[in-house]
């Protein structure tokens, strides 16, 4: 896909890239169809060559047969066209809470990008209401649960198929509605479906593969967060900064770790190391902080090629070859790469999460701060014996990384035969991606108040005079400026949930501006 004018993603069946997917769901760009001859021509062959195929009598998996295990189940040939409509009902079983708008934009853009490959079958005309539904923002309502990721997503996508069709439910101006009042009032026409575009929708990866990009995009922030909360937490805990030296790491150049010890080198200088230091090793939490935040760093490029492969193939089945009038059966819908790229990445991500649990751990006691007082509590000497600064905090940090790590459980690993022992082996890359989501959720968390604490430390530094602020490098101080607009120096005892929620917030909404 290109990026056209302004906010515009074109899709045109060429590569589109995870940071198109994000911005289409996070509302910041707008998705547009091509109007290209050839591109129409092209989805218009498979549809052709299907309708001539059905005309011929010919048999078809899932357009003129049953579905799965019901393979060898003809369907009367004027019950063919009741087909879609029978799929996605009898697959409207899914619970759990529904994906959000933002995941349910990517889910869409998801399976645009996947039927603009051209070997689905479908319309041009069917790829015309998927942009419109983006582009009213009109987007289904899909519960979270109930996919194994093989045959695809089938119970979640089946939700797609309904309201293209104007049943069941959407959201709309940020309300739960029902879809045909929705299209009433928009002047929208339900389109109904042909015998191989139900199929065609819902038997792919686009809830797993929609889900895994924003994934990505946040990990893709929590590693460069993570890297600036340990600059301040070197920085308050009066850390060694040749721990990040270029030369050090010139002998282990993992690129992602290498890169993670330049951000955080390019945030320190030798010369703000306190000159009475006799400490030649900070603990592993300071001292090993590339080589975690690192491993994060350097998965993120095999899973973006994962992510990205899955995201810009043809993935249902069966793949409809319209040029070469080859109708293929097979297991794309399997989401195997999607699952080990989620299954891993919140590993990497849960471990980041682990390490600011610990240098918040440090920062909050006295044995180990370096003259900070307890639980970085703000408040003069008076008053000191009665508050207790980020205690609490430190305690719920816990709990969410404990949460996090309990959540890397490799989803993938608990594959259950179903469906009359057809899907006998399946994916489960809807569970792991939804998982990995909860991970970032809570390590998210963890890396609030780990800003919110390391920041307390460095003002707390710079209040004793132990630090100059004009001595500062430009990037920290701006950060600590930024956050600074968010949160009060804590010195009396006050409810942190409100400062925490809002500080959760701004790093989804990527607040601080990083680097490069």
């Amino acid at each position: 896909m290109s990026t056209g004018s302004g906010r515009n993603v074109v899709f045109d069946g060429s590569p589109l890239a995870i940071s198109q997917v994000e911005g289409i769901a996070r509302g910041q760009l707008s998705a547009c169809l091509s109007d290209n001859p050839d591109f129409r021509a092209r989805i218009q062959r498979g549809a052709h060559f299907l309708e001539r195929i059905m005309a011929e009598d010919g048999v078809i998996y899932g357009v003129t047969t049953g579905y799965g295990d019901s393979c060898d189940v003809a369907i009367p040939a004027d019950q063919v066209n009741s087909l879609p409509r029978h799929l996605y009902t009898f697959h409207g079983c899914g619970l759990g809470e529904p994906f959000s708008i933002e995941e349910s934009r990517a889910v869409l853009a998801a399976r645009l990008a996947s039927l603009c490959q051209g070997y689905s079958g479908v319309r041009y005309e069917l790829l015309q209401y998927l942009v419109r539904l983006l582009g009213e923002d009109i987007i289904p309502v899909m519960p979270s649960e109930g996919s194994v990721g093989a045959s695809g997503d089938l119970t979640p996508l089946s939700y797609l198929c309904a309201v293209i069709e104007g049943g069941r439910e959407v959201w709309y101006n940020g309300h739960r509605r029902v879809t045909s009042e929705v299209y009433a009032q928009v002047g929208i026409t339900p389109l109904i479906l042909k015998p191989k575009e139900g199929l065609a929708l819902m038997n792919g990866t686009a809830v797993m593969t929609g889900i895994a990009c924003l994934a990505v995009g946040r990990a893709r922030y929590l590693a460069q967060l993570a890297a600036r909360i340990t600059s301040l937490s070197s920085l308050a805990l009066q850390g060694n900064n040749l721990h990040f030296d270029p030369i050090l790491f010139s002998v282990k150049p993992h690129p992602g770790q290498t890169q993670v010890a330049q951000w955080i080198h390019s945030d320190l200088r030798v010369e703000d190391m306190p000159r009475n230091s006799s400490r030649l090793q900070d603990r592993y939490s300071l001292r090993c902080a590339p080589h975690v935040i690192g491993v994060l760093q350097d998965a993120l490029e095999f899973i973006t090629r994962f992510v990205e492969i899955e995201l810009n193939s043809a993935n249902d089945n069966p793949i409809i070859d319209g040029e070469g009038e080859h109708v293929m059966h097979g297991g794309h819908f399997y989401g195997g790469h999607i699952a080990f790229a989620m299954d891993g990445l919140k590993v990497a991500v849960a471990n980041v999460a682990d390490l600011v649990d610990r240098q918040m751990a440090q920062l909050m006691d006295p044995k180990f701060n370096h003259g900070l007082p307890a639980n970085l509590s703000g408040a003069g000497p008076r008053d000191r014996a009665v508050n207790h600064g980020f205690k609490a905090v430190q305690i719920a940090v816990s709990a969410w990384t404990a949460e996090a790590l309990k959540g890397t459980i490799p989803a993938s690993i608990f594959s259950r035969s179903t469906e009359c022992h057809n899907q006998d082996k399946v994916s489960m890359g809807t569970i792991s991606a939804r998982d990995c989501q909860r991970v970032l959720t809570l390590s998210e968390q963890v890396l609030a108040a780990g800003l919110l604490s390391a920041w307390q430390g460095v003002q707390l530094r710079l209040l004793s005079d132990e630090l100059k602020g004009p001595d500062l490098q430009p990037a920290l101080r701006e950060c600590l400026e930024r956050t600074g607009e968010l949160f009060e120096l804590l010195r009396e005892d006050r409810e942190l949930e409100a400062d925490l929620r809002n500080t959760v917030i701004h790093i989804l909404d990527r607040y601080w501006v990083l680097y490069d």
